[in-house]
C-alpha cells in the first residue's frame, strides 16, 4: 500500500468537522427484507430502521445510506436522519455490517509495555478512551492483545490476527527506530496507522503533532528565561522514536543557547525509572532544573528532590511531558506539556477507518502540543 495523496487535516479541525456523526455513523447496512409500515415503538420494542425512517420523514434506503456512508444523501437529511437515530437510541446490528462488507469489524492493537507501565501510566488509557469514543458507536471492537517482548511474541501475535482474519486493521503504537512492525504488517496485508511519529520512509500512514519537537524546545526555553543554566532530562527509552526525537529536540534548543546538559538519563516511563533517573542526577551533577519525558517519572523525580530536602521550585525547577490529570493536582502544581491524548486515539481510530475505506493520505495532524506552565518552575537560585 503505498499513499499517492497527502492530507493535512489539524485534529481539532477533525474532530469539529464530524462532531455530529462519530457518534451515529456505523457503515453498517440493516436488513430490510419487509416495506410493511410497523407501528410506532413502545418502551418494551426495540426500534428498528422503519422506524427511524418514519420519524425522519424518509425511507428505509435513505437511512441505510446515511449509516453507510454514501455522499448521496443531503446535509440536511443526514441530520435529520442522525437526529431521529439518536432520538429512537436506534444502532444498526454489528453483525449485519460484518456479514455485509465481510468485514471482522475489529480494530487491533497489540501493546509490548510492560505490566508495570501499563499499570501505573494514565497515558494508556486515556489513548483507549479515544480510540474508543470513535469505534463504539460505529460497532467496531478494539480487539487489545498484550505481549511480553518486542520479538518473536509480538510477531506471532500479529501473524494470528491476520492469519485468521480476526480484524480489519491496527494501530501501532510506541514507534522504534528501524521498526520491523512496518513491513510486518504491509507483508501481512494489514492496514495499519501508526500513533505517533516514525522513522525513516513507510508508506504506512501516521498521527501526531508534527511539531511536536518545538514545545521540547520552549520548555528549555522558558527554563532559560527563568536564569536557569544548569539543565538535565531523564528521557524515554532511545529505541523509541518519540524518545530519541525529544532528547535529540532537548539537545539542540540547549546548543542554541550555547549550553550544553547537565546530565542527561535514559529511563523507563515509569515511577521507579524516574526516581532511579532522578536520584542518579542529584547525586552526579547540580541541576537547578530537570525536564521530563513523562509526568509520572516528573511525579516521581519531585517526590525523590524533596526527600533530600530540596524545595520545588526554589531550589530545583522541575517540567513534565503529557499533562495528565494529576499534573493539576501535585504540590507544587506541575508544569508540563499538554500532549493531547484522547484527541490522538480518536483521530488515529477515525484515520483507520478512513483508510479501509480506501482514503490514501501520509498522516493527519493531531492538536498541537502546548507548554502548560504551573507551580513547579521558578527563577532559578542565585
Amino acid at each position: 500500500m503505498r499513499c499517492s495523496a497527502v492530507t493535512t487535516v489539524t485534529g481539532l479541525e477533525w474532530l469539529a468537522a464530524y462532531a455530529n456523526t462519530l457518534r451515529f455513523r456505523t457503515a453498517l447496512r440493516e436488513d430490510m427484507t419487509t416495506d410493511k409500515d410497523e407501528p410506532p415503538t413502545s418502551p418494551s420494542k426495540r426500534p428498528t430502521i422503519a422506524d427511524v425512517a418514519r420519524l425522519a420523514g424518509v425511507s428505509k434506503g435513505s437511512v441505510s445510506h446515511v449509516f453507510n456512508d454514501r455522499s448521496d444523501i443531503g446535509v440536511s437529511t443526514r441530520l435529520r436522519i442522525l437526529a431521529a437515530a439518536e432520538e429512537l437510541g436506534w444502532r444498526p446490528n454489528a453483525a449485519a455490517i460484518a456479514l455485509s462488507r465481510a468485514r471482522a469489524m475489529s480494530i487491533g492493537l497489540i501493546m509490548s509495555r510492560s505490566p508495570e507501565l501499563l499499570s501505573s501510566d494514565p497515558f494508556f488509557p486515556e489513548l483507549l478512551a479515544g480510540i474508543e469514543q470513535v469505534l463504539a458507536p460505529k460497532g467496531y471492537a478494539l480487539l487489545l492483545h498484550m505481549v511480553s517482548d518486542e520479538g518473536p511474541n509480538e510477531r506471532q501475535a500479529y501473524k494470528r490476527l491476520a492469519e485468521a482474519g480476526r480484524v480489519d486493521g491496527v494501530l501501532l503504537t510506541d514507534s522504534r527506530v528501524d521498526d520491523p512492525r512496518y513491513l510486518l504488517v504491509t507483508e501481512l496485508n494489514l492496514p495499519a496507522i501508526i500513533i505517533g511519529r516514525v522513522d525513516g520512509k513507510t508508506s504506512i500512514p501516521w498521527v501526531d503533532d508534527p511539531q511536536q519537537d518545538e514545545v521540547v524546545a520552549e520548555s528549555v526555553t522558558h527554563l532559560i528565561s527563568l536564569g536557569h543554566r544548569r539543565i538535565a532530562y531523564v528521557s524515554g527509552p532511545d529505541r523509541y522514536v518519540h524518545g530519541h526525537r525529544r532528547r535529540e529536540a532537548f539537545e539542540s534548543a540547549l546548543r542554541s543557547h550555547s549550553l550544553r546538559s547537565e546530565a542527561t538519563i535514559s529511563a523507563d516511563f515509569t515511577a521507579a525509572g524516574g526516581a532511579k533517573a532522578t536520584s542518579e542526577i542529584l547525586e552526579s551533577a547540580s541541576p537547578t532544573a530537570i525536564i521530563y519525558a513523562n509526568d509520572v517519572m516528573a511525579v516521581a523525580g519531585m517526590g525523590v528532590a524533596q526527600e533530600r530536602g530540596l524545595n520545588i521550585p526554589a531550589d530545583l525547577s522541575i517540567i513534565g511531558f503529557d499533562d495528565e490529570p494529576l499534573a493539576r493536582w501535585t504540590r507544587p502544581a506541575l508544569t508540563t506539556v499538554r500532549y493531547h491524548i484522547q484527541a490522538q486515539g480518536a483521530i488515529a481510530a477515525t484515520a483507520l477507518l478512513r483508510l479501509l475505506d480506501g482514503e490514501t493520505f501520509e498522516y493527519l495532524a493531531t492538536p498541537r502540543n502546548e507548554l502548560i506552565i504551573r507551580e513547579s518552575t521558578a527563577a532559578a537560585p542565585s
